[in-house]
């Protein structure tokens, strides 16, 4: 299992009033699948900001943490055909291969769940939303440790105000994160 071929990439971006911003990760086995390359990138010109670029190795461990929050999501069963199409405010892209299975997924970029729920394919959508922030909460944590940035604080309010996640899914959330983080202190 650990020697099969595997690929994620994740991209969001749009053109706009400050030219091309973007968030951009991807991970890469390499060493005959024993450890991952995992290189990230992020572009925003608002106030003059620059272009950020950071690369490190992730062990196999990692690299089977990985795949199975994408396996345990169900991604690879899920079709892009009915979900909403790029448009002005951007796209989102997710590429994965794990060993033959290779799929490759472009939406719109969701602002909120509502942006799910309405869609023509809510839950196959609520995957992808899911996953994606599953994958950014994991290279955060991966840079903020690797490179001992100050971290990148995600907002797990456990107060019924919140309006974007349920109790349950703050609790799921914040249970992930957990897992991540014990995964990444094994390095």
């Amino acid at each position: 299992m650990s020697n099969e071929p595997f690929y994620l990439r994740y991209y969001s971006g749009h053109s706009g009033r400050f030219g091309h911003e973007f968030l951009e990760f991807d991970l890469r086995s390499i060493s005959e699948g024993s450890s991952a390359a995992v290189r990230y990138a992020n572009n925003s010109n608002y106030r003059n900001d620059s272009l950020i670029r950071k690369e490190m190795c992730v062990s196999d461990a990692m690299v089977q943490e990985v795949k199975r929050i994408i396996k345990d999501s169900e991604i690879l069963k899920e079709d892009d055909s009915k979900w909403p199409q790029k448009n002005k405010d951007g796209r989102q892209e997710l590429e994965i291969r794990i060993g033959n299975e290779h799929i490759s997924f472009e939406t719109a970029k969701i602002g909120s769940l509502v942006d799910v729920t309405e869609s023509d394919d809510p839950e196959g959508l609520r995957v992808f939303y899911y996953l994606v922030q599953d994958l950014k909460a994991l290279v955060f944590s991966l840079i903020s440790l690797h490179f001992k940035v100050p971290s990148i604080h995600i907002s797990l309010s456990r107060s019924p105000s919140n309006t974007f996640c349920s109790p349950d899914q703050t609790n799921l959330m914040a249970e992930r994160i957990d897992k991540i983080e014990d995964v990444v202190d094994l390095f």
